[in-house]
């Protein structure tokens, strides 16, 4: 039976509800996720609710983002493992070493790591993470810590640069929408980059807490004790899955090249490779991983590092290493879509937008898209969605535009960096060693600040460029 968007209202509140208590109950993403996609498709076809359920993982797992998305991120496994098992990411952490004689100059040296890696929010998370959990255990940095920086880095970073993977995706958007022509949808985004305030904040926010000229939360107070006096930086509890492996056997004089060659590959391939069929400026970062991939291989061959077997199962083992991250992903996209199925972003936004002024407009569509990005794991997603409704109704009634797009894009990257159970959480996760709840749990605080300073920036900027 099918039903009209509209007919739900504040039930299509009830499907991430569930799934936040049920996640915070149980202490696990992937049950409160499933139990809310369950309870989403229940509302939407009662009895059917099974066929409901099955018809949408076909769809997600029909959708091409869903294969870039599983493509791209177990491939960034592959090309992650063999560069561990060359020994060259522990080599470069202890290069790093050389240069960082202080906790402070470790956690620096994390942040402008994640600066360094913009072009793609998974090979930010990834990179970052495996490389300076070697350097940060050294100074007894709690793993909840380094995934904070991690995090942070990771998506807010990647919609105030120029050219990433974020940024071409939302130019697209924008050009789908009309708000920009064929092709020149990036340079238009270039306008939008300076009201994208959650971006700014969240990340110049993190030295701060580096300096201690802010103070640490509860939680995070709690790890950095225990790392600092027991020197257990991995905190107790169950890791569903790490990215973990022993370096090649008979491998003797590991290089820190071993790292760098593979990574700057991968990035150059990410910006070189244009289409040249489409207009305007394009990246793809599954043709930058897959390009990394294959140069890692014969290049370890080359350098006699491994044999094609040891090689082969590695990119598979590397791959496998994903598969939780992903399943959570799979997961959260069908909770997208029985969200779409409901109306939440269009019964979210028309209950807002009646009662506010064009001046207060932007915060209005932070706050209300913060909490559909935030209980439901979806940035992307919310994007395709939400800028075709929201720039003409800014148009409507005389509201700065390009300070409410800044303000959608916001929103969907705090639900990236604060929800419990997005990517760049679990992939963050992965890469720190850590379980995604808890660090999501000693990372909320701070997700929370920046979102705090973001609202008075958008009420501030509302008013003064009305």
């Amino acid at each position: 039976m099918e039903h009209l968007a509209t007919d739900y209202g504040w039930l299509a509140l009830i499907p991430p509800l569930v799934v936040i208590i049920v996640s915070i109950m149980l202490k696990s993403s992937f049950e409160g996720l499933l139990i809310g996609c369950v309870t989403g498709f229940i509302i939407v076809d009662g009895w059917g609710f099974f066929d409901g359920f099955i018809t949408s993982l076909y769809a997600v797992m029909q959708s091409t983002d869903t294969i870039w998305v599983i493509v791209v991120c177990g491939l960034y496994g592959s090309v992650m493992a063999m560069m561990i098992r060359s020994g060259g990411a522990m080599q470069f952490g202890e290069r790093m070493l050389r240069y960082m004689k202080t906790k402070r100059q470790a956690l620096m040296g994390t942040w402008l790591l994640g600066i360094f890696v913009f072009i793609d929010d998974y090979l930010s998370a990834l990179t970052t993470g495996i490389t300076m959990r070697a350097v940060t255990d050294k100074f007894k940095i709690p793993r909840e810590y380094l995934a904070y920086i991690v995090n942070t880095l990771s998506p807010p970073l990647c919609v105030i640069v120029p050219i990433s993977t974020w940024t071409l995706f939302i130019g697209v958007q924008l050009e789908n929408s009309g708000f920009a022509a064929e092709g020149q949808g990036l340079q238009k985004y270039m306008s939008v980059i300076p009201f994208v305030a959650y971006g700014w904040i969240s990340i110049f926010i993190v030295p701060l807490f580096i300096y201690g000229i802010l103070p640490h939360f509860k939680k995070m107070k709690q790890a950095i004790a225990r790392a600092e006096e027991t020197g257990l930086t991995v905190p107790v509890g169950i890791k569903l899955s790490t990215v973990q492996f022993e370096t090649f056997p008979g491998l003797v004089h590991p290089k820190a090249r071993y790292f760098l060659l593979p990574m700057i590959v991968v990035l150059g391939a990410t910006v070189a490779f244009q289409d040249p069929s489409v207009p305007g400026i394009e990246i793809d970062a599954l043709k930058g991983v897959i390009i990394g991939v294959a140069f890692t291989f014969f290049y370890f061959l080359y350098m006699k590092l491994s044999n094609v077997q040891q090689l082969t199962e590695t990119i598979f083992s590397g791959f496998n290493s994903m598969l939780f991250a992903l399943a959570l992903v799979v997961v959260s996209l069908m909770l997208k879509d029985v969200g779409d199925k409901m109306g939440l972003t269009q019964y979210v936004i028309n209950s807002v937008t009646p009662y506010v002024s064009s001046a207060f407009l932007p915060v209005s569509i932070f706050i209300a898209l913060s909490l559909i990005s935030f209980t439901t794991g979806s940035s992307w997603g919310l994007y395709v969605v939400a800028i075709p409704i929201v720039i003409p109704l800014a148009q409507s009634i005389d509201s700065n535009v390009l300070l409410n797009i800044g303000a959608i894009i916001s929103a969907g990257v705090f639900g990236a960096n604060a929800c419990l159970y997005s990517d760049a959480t679990v992939l963050t996760s992965q890469s720190c060693e850590t379980n995604n709840m808890q660090h999501g749990v000693s990372q909320l605080p701070y997700a929370l600040t920046s979102w705090g300073v973001s609202v008075l920036a958008y009420i501030i900027l509302g008013y003064v460029m009305a």
